[in-house]
């Protein structure tokens, strides 16, 4: 038998990094509400008591990003100074200048020309069959946990917790299939009026056995709950944060790979996000299939240019077909241009400040279309053909 065991680690909304993903992300949606075809590249940095917002952004829409940034602030819980950021009374710095004309090229449809990659880079979509979702195991717990310290927070289930906060998951592979869960260890951020006896046995009681399945958890589990003892001391007054920080966080954690760039705060002309959401798309698509058990896909793009550039395959021995055979059936039924994934999943839409807490792929609310598998029962005809033949054989 082969053991052994991978771990997943995902961060809350109130995470400085997080922070700024949202910020990001907000902004984007802000603008794409009234000019669905504006070119936006929004970077955040997130520091004790300011905010700074930079990047390219060209756009007809006039939006009030100050007001924007203070509203995402406020939703997340950030609402005391002692933390380092009060949504109210904290700085926000505002600087943006216009996406450059020689990016613009390649993106501009108004010019006639078929839209483009705004910019270079390759991608990668994954999908398994170790959860419903078809995500990673440890992946998808780490997400969950981090959900739920968020809403006992916001709910008043554990009124003392703050915003800041982290997950990490162990899970105990043997022959490639989970079989439990080793470890957890949860950093949450508290108030200063609870002890850590309590911090620890609350978040025992209603998030991890809340989250993890209890066939999952054994007797010799290590919950590790604010390993140092108190964490009073968090968000920005710990940590500085940046936007695309948490890029495996964001992804399939330490199982699937990771691109080139970062996803929150980019209108869908940019690959790094929509071209990863579309390989997300054919993976997942594969899978529910029942292609293969284990699906990677890769796209790479070259800026201005439509076409990928580069395109494989692997299945990692659990495909039904061969490698080559599915990557040839995906490029029949999947058209990896930009222009035509941003009509298939409808993507000139605000729907991105959902997509920058606790993970872009796994989701199941309807604007994640990237999530869905209208495409499985065609993909699964192959498959049918592959074994009728081998009857008559």
């Amino acid at each position: 038998m082969s053991t052994y065991s991978i771990t997943a680690e995902s961060v809350t909304e109130g995470h400085p990094d997080k922070v700024a993903d949202l910020v990001s992300d907000s902004v984007l949606d802000a603008i794409l509400a009234k000019d669905p075809v504006a070119h936006v590249d929004c970077e955040t940095l997130i520091m004790q008591g300011m905010v700074v917002v930079t990047g390219q952004i060209t756009t007809q829409a006039h939006v009030n990003i100050p007001k924007v940034v203070r509203q995402t602030l406020k939703e997340i819980g950030l609402d005391n100074a002692k933390d380092g950021l009060d949504w109210a009374t904290c700085g926000v710095v505002v600087s943006i200048e216009e996406q450059s004309p020689d990016i613009a090229i390649g993106v501009d449809e108004k010019k006639g020309n078929e839209l483009g990659a705004g910019d270079q880079g390759f991608v990668f979509g994954y999908a398994c069959r170790e959860t419903p979702e078809l995500m990673p195991l440890p992946t998808m717990l780490a997400h969950k946990l981090v959900k739920r310290l968020a809403e006992c927070r916001k709910s008043g289930v554990l009124p003392y917790l703050r915003p800041d906060g982290k997950s990490q998951v162990t899970v105990d592979y043997v022959d490639g299939k989970p079989k439990k869960v080793s470890a957890v260890v949860i950093a949450a951020q508290h108030s200063e009026k609870v002890s850590i006896s309590k911090v620890r046995k609350d978040i025992e009681k209603e998030v991890i056995r809340k989250v993890i399945p209890k066939e999952l958890l054994g007797s010799d589990t290590k919950l590790i709950i604010n390993g140092t003892g108190r964490f009073t001391i968090g968000g920005t007054l710990a940590d500085s944060g940046l936007t695309g920080r948490k890029t495996v966080v964001d992804g399939y954690g330490s199982i699937g790979k990771s691109g080139g760039g970062c996803f929150s705060g980019k209108d869908p002309t940019k690959v790094d996000r929509s071209g990863a959401y579309y390989a997300r798309y054919i993976a997942k698509n594969v899978v529910a299939s029942g292609l293969a058990d284990t699906c990677e896909v890769q796209i790479a793009y070259a800026i201005g240019k439509a076409e990928p550039v580069g395109f494989y395959v692997n299945t990692q021995g659990t495909g039904k077909l061969s490698d080559d055979e599915l990557a040839e059936i995906i490029k029949r039924h999947f058209d990896m241009r930009p222009g035509s994934i941003i009509k298939e999943l409808n993507l000139r839409r605000p729907i991105y400040r959902k997509t920058a807490a606790y993970g872009h792929f796994g989701r199941t609310e309807p604007s994640f279309t990237w999530e869905k598998t209208d495409k499985a029962k065609t993909l699964s005809k192959y498959l049918l053909s592959k074994n009728s033949s081998s009857k008559q054989q």
